[in-house]
């Protein structure tokens, strides 16, 4: 199972993330949020770090902001984590560089057929789907959404798993009918909101095998 850190703002601990074979770098380009990368980092510094799994995760974004951002950055996926329409998907798939994959964000709360529909009439520009816990700040709550709900639903793309993920409830992951294809973990594992605690992120990469 592969892993995404996100909510990334330090290049020190990007690069030991590197070397411990982390697949996804997050990068948070949204201006509300406490790990808002542009806050630290340039787009230039982004650019420069090498790995081919770096996300960056936009909330409800201009689509000429999100283009702009991708080419400086040199971005690999973009996330969109907001309630970005099937219309807008499209029209930012069309203008995208074809080799820039897209992750749609799905925000679990209580109305599990509204999600269905939504998943169910998904147009097929998204590549990956990923879940984590509704919360009016667009994530980075800490809290885990029942796991059980994804059993529910038709996925026929593979998907990220995101909030509240830790050590205690991995073996969660066995009750699920379509496992993840990637675990997305950010605010368990910090010290404060953009400074990881690296030796926990380890710790945790070694459970995954």
């Amino acid at each position: 199972m592969k892993l995404k850190v996100c909510g990334l703002t330090r290049i020190d601990q990007i690069e030991e993330l590197i070397s411990l074979d982390v697949n996804f770098l997050g990068f948070i380009f949204y201006k509300k949020s406490p790990r808002y990368v542009l806050n630290s980092l340039t787009l230039e510094e982004i650019k420069s770090v090498k790995h081919h799994g770096k996300v960056g995760v936009f909330v409800n974004e201009r689509i000429e902001q999100i283009l702009e951002v991708s080419e400086k950055a040199g971005l690999n996926f973009i996330q969109l984590h907001g309630d970005e329409s099937d219309e807008f998907i499209s029209d930012l798939r069309e203008k995208l560089i074809p080799e820039i994959k897209i992750i749609k964000v799905f925000r679990i709360g209580t109305e599990l057929e509204n999600l269905k529909f939504k998943i169910q009439n998904l147009k097929s520009e998204v590549d990956y789907l990923l879940f984590d816990t509704d919360s009016k700040s667009f994530g980075g709550t800490g809290n885990s959404f029942d796991w059980q709900i994804l059993n529910e639903l038709e996925l026929t793309k593979s998907y990220f798993l995101s909030g509240g993920i830790s050590e205690e409830n991995i073996e969660n992951l066995k009750f699920l009918n379509q496992k993840p294809f990637a675990l997305d973990i950010n605010s368990k594992f910090e010290i404060e909101p953009g400074n990881k605690d690296l030796e926990k992120i380890k710790e945790f990469k070694n459970l995954l095998g």
